[in-house]
């Protein structure tokens, strides 16, 4: 199904596999152009062309390893400089399952470059283009260890919930001038994420895996409800905002002159 009528350009980076493919696939077809991210050539060009013919719009490969410096600058100065973009979709990430005893400590610099340092980067140069514009999207891909950091590797939980700060910061930060920060908490989802975090999804109890079809649609689906943190399973939103609304009550009594009570000596 083709849409003629443009809602300005998406770029979204890890986009060549799993859900990066599957956000390019559902914005190309609501009427966005596309600049597709990633490291492999041709895998992007592959889906550039498929979805071109698909949809009719207009679809940019572009290959950078957002885990290398000169990579994080190509993308950054395409989000300087190109006005039609209008949405970022940061997902772009890899995971670890290993316990931090077991890890290889350079795999985790690796990781903490490429789920923290790139994200905000890349951020950092659309949100001053967005707010000059009084308009735009930032959609942050983060994890459900964010706020279960004990399920996974204690690094790659680590940067998953920077990601959910620092997407709760934009918002607060960018809320009134026209831009729209969603951060997306996925679950177990199935996709290449697991072979190369060393655990096969196939080890995983079925009924907890998720399609990334089914992520991104729900996704997405949540950016239509506005919603700024979406969990894709999560069946009841009263349970998040409850979680939510406990972390703010703290709000009042996280900073006072003197320490509280119950650490005084007694």
């Amino acid at each position: 199904m083709t849409n003629t009528s443009s809602r300005g350009t998406a770029l979204i980076t890890g986009a060549s596999s799993g859900i990066g493919a599957i956000y390019a696939d559902r914005l190309a077809r609501r009427g966005y152009d596309l600049i597709l991210v990633a490291r492999n050539r041709d895998r992007l060009n592959s889906l550039a062309t498929r979805l071109t013919s698909e949809t009719g719009r207009s679809v940019e490969a572009v290959q950078a390893d957002l885990g290398a410096d000169d990579g994080i600058a190509r993308v950054v100065e395409i989000l300087r400089s190109d006005a039609s973009i209008t949405m970022l979709v940061n997902n772009a990430g890899v995971g670890a399952t290993a316990p931090l005893l077991q890890s290889d400590p350079d795999k985790m610099d690796a990781m903490i470059t490429l789920n923290i340092v790139a994200l905000t980067r890349l951020a950092g140069a659309a949100a001053p283009k967005f707010v000059e514009r009084g308009a735009g999207t930032i959609i942050n891909i983060a994890s459900i260890v964010a706020i279960a950091p004990e399920l996974l590797n204690g690094v790659y939980g680590g940067t998953k919930a920077f990601v959910l700060a620092f997407s709760q910061s934009l918002h607060h930060e960018m809320a009134d001038k026209g831009v729209r920060v969603q951060v997306v908490l996925p679950g177990a989802t199935s996709t290449e994420f697991w072979d190369i975090a060393g655990l096969p999804v196939s080890n995983l109890p079925e009924a907890m895996v998720m399609s990334a079809a089914d992520m991104v649609d729900a996704a997405l689906a949540g950016l239509d409800q506005g919603e700024l943190v979406t969990i894709p399973a999560l069946p009841d939103v009263s349970d998040w905002n409850a979680f939510e609304g406990a972390r703010q009550a703290l709000g009042p009594n996280l900073s006072h002159r003197k320490p509280a009570q119950r650490l005084l000596a007694s």
